[in-house]
């Protein structure tokens, strides 16, 4: 494990060259924020590409042949190299090679960079097309958050609020696949209470989100708004008995069961031409309680 460590004295977070991967957010008390990962779950935030999810059998059909891909895809268990490092911002990049293009033929460059401002961290990701020919992918953030958010502080105190109103149905999977029947929501008008019971049926997506933005809290407790504009799709994941919540902005999700063909087919994903690039970014602010 390699860590790069940002800090201005009201935010410090460390990242680690594995995966590009956010391994500790911290606030101006020393509290930390963010899941350190345990045995049910041993991931912090690892970023998803190119793909969100999984494909069926993992396999990636591409002009009739196939590829295998894991879920979540590789980049998360590939080593980025570092660079422009400051007090409060680092750059990874990982570009595409041989054990790359086994599972996913393409040239590319995923560019990471972590900056911190004041009590926010902001992450940009770039995604380019180095190659000679369009390519279609997704990508995802994944960040566990603790919860509870402080020691003493009751795991069903917490809530996930939303700025607008959240009526549409949301989506799940069975076996890693996206099943075609909606759920009703589980938010009550903007706010969903949270309890391990909603992560029963695994991820919660939200296929129809009208916020771009949520606020993670509870009484006493710091707040954590996470914003995420160039993100259509949100996720909530946990998984018992593990202490976190995820909250994961994506472009792109699971394949739906039965889906077949080529993977440009796939739902959901951005098209990328020849030597174009597309940035996504997302916002994690830390807000204290009040006296």
């Amino acid at each position: 494990m390699t860590l790069r460590t940002l800090e201005n004295g009201i935010i410090c977070v460390s990242v680690d060259d594995a995966g590009a991967e956010l391994s500790s957010l911290r606030d101006q008390f020393g509290r930390e924020l963010l899941w350190q990962g345990e045995s049910v779950w041993t991931r912090r935030a690892p970023v998803l590409f190119p793909i969100v999810g999984q494909l069926p059998g993992g396999i990636l059909t591409h002009d009739g042949k196939d590829y295998p891909i894991g879920q979540h895809g590789f980049a998360r268990d590939e080593r980025f190299e570092a660079s422009n490092q400051t007090e409060t911002s680092v750059s990874f990049t990982l570009v595409d090679s041989a054990e790359t293009r086994v599972h996913f033929p393409f040239g590319f460059r995923l560019q990471v960079r972590y900056s911190i401002a004041q009590a926010t961290l902001t992450v940009q990701t770039t995604v380019t097309n180095s190659g000679q020919v369009p390519f279609s992918a997704s990508l995802g953030e994944h960040p566990g958050f603790a919860w509870p958010l402080a020691p003493g502080i009751a795991r069903d105190s917490h809530t996930i609020e939303f700025p607008e109103l959240e009526s549409f149905p949301i989506r799940r999977i069975v076996d890693g696949l996206l099943v075609a029947e909606s759920q009703p929501t589980p938010v009550e008008g903007r706010v969903l209470c949270l309890n391990d019971s909603l992560f029963v049926d695994d991820v919660i997506i939200f296929d129809r989100l009208a916020s771009r933005s949520v606020r993670y809290t509870a009484p006493g407790a710091p707040a954590l708004t996470i914003a995420f504009d160039d993100f259509p799709l949100l996720g909530l994941w946990s998984k018992a008995p593990g202490q976190f919540v995820c909250i994961e902005p994506w472009f792109g999700m699971t394949a739906p069961q039965g889906f077949a063909g080529e993977y440009s087919e796939k739902p959901h994903q951005f098209v990328l031409a020849p030597q174009e690039s597309r940035n996504f970014t997302y916002s994690i602010t830390i807000e204290q309680p009040q006296p």
